[in-house]
């Protein structure tokens, strides 16, 4: 008894951290954006790093003997969110920054997707309602939010081409988290991830071989390159992007959107710590804010 009692609570614990573990792997993406972006192109990057994360998924699934989705149907909704949350999320995020735009503004611009998607819940039926409570929740996130990355948000080019990109990002991710939850049937994180790439990597292919021939399109070899394609690749997509598809799958959308708004201010921390950028008064009003919104999101209704 004792043994068992011990397992599901290490496993209980395990599904508890899930959503912290899911925001510092996130949130560590546009520290390796700043590390890989001035050495090689947007897209030809992400196209890279789809095709070395399936090699990477394909030989785990092959040593686990891990099962495939059943069905075409399954295999066409997997490919439809995996161009959504990797392909129109990633590259809109990457050509953004790439372009000029500055990052506070491309996070501010991506961290919109919890409102976006509880105002698209709350005109599904009473089942898909949002409560009083967490509107109040997603508002203070949202204040919190605007305190962490208002100092940024003059620094970098904000152009319509490049703030077009940011919200292409926001709808494509947001899209993308809703029809996953309403289309795909649970299955093996693993396989599905493999799915998602694939259909990622036929999508953002084709642009990676245009931009090539373009001002964006030059590569060059630099340490920080290799780091920041090693973690992209073995630590955003089979990490993070796996956690991601969990969370979609165990809880209610806006519940995992309103996670999102801590992804910022995880980045101005880890940002302080890597790069000497400084924690101001307002940023840490702002991140003690935004804890606030998202707890009141996330909190069952009985407590």
């Amino acid at each position: 008894m004792n043994g068992a009692g011990g397992r599901g609570d290490g496993h209980d614990a395990l599904l508890r951290a899930m959503p912290a573990v899911f925001v510092l792997i996130w949130s560590t993406g546009f520290i390796v954006a700043r590390y890989g972006m001035p050495h090689a192109p947007p897209l030809g990057f992400l196209a890279v790093r789809y095709g070395l994360s399936v090699l990477c998924f394909a030989a785990w699934i092959v040593l686990a003997r891990v099962a495939w989705p059943q069905g075409r149907g399954q295999w066409l909704h997997l490919g439809v969110t995996g161009v959504l949350l990797h392909a129109g999320y990633l590259g809109g995020v990457w050509l953004a920054v790439k372009l000029g735009l500055g990052a506070g503004l491309a996070a501010l611009i991506v961290g919109l997707q919890p409102v976006l998607t509880a105002m698209w819940m709350s005109n599904q039926g009473a089942d898909h309602r949002v409560s009083s409570r967490q509107w109040a929740g997603l508002a203070l996130g949202l204040a919190g939010l605007l305190l962490v990355v208002w100092h940024k948000l003059g620094v970098g080019e904000a152009g319509w081409f490049s703030v077009g990109c940011a919200v292409l990002a926001l709808l494509s991710i947001t899209a993308g988290t809703l029809y996953q939850k309403r289309w795909v049937q649970p299955c093996d994180v693993r396989s599905a991830n493999c799915v998602q790439l694939m259909a990622a990597l036929a999508a953002t292919l084709p642009l990676a071989l245009v931009e090539a021939f373009s001002p964006l399109g030059g590569w060059r070899w630099h340490p920080e390159l290799g780091f920041a394609m090693a973690w992209s690749v073995l630590a955003l997509t089979l990490g993070g992007s796996s956690l991601l598809y969990l969370l979609i799958q165990r809880g209610a959308a806006t519940k995992v959107t309103s996670l999102m708004y801590l992804v910022p201010p995880c980045t101005a921390v880890l940002a302080w710590l890597l790069f000497g950028e400084s924690l101001g008064p307002g940023v840490l009003l702002g991140l003690v804010l935004t804890a606030a919104g998202v707890a009141l999101v996330v909190r069952s209704p009985g407590r």
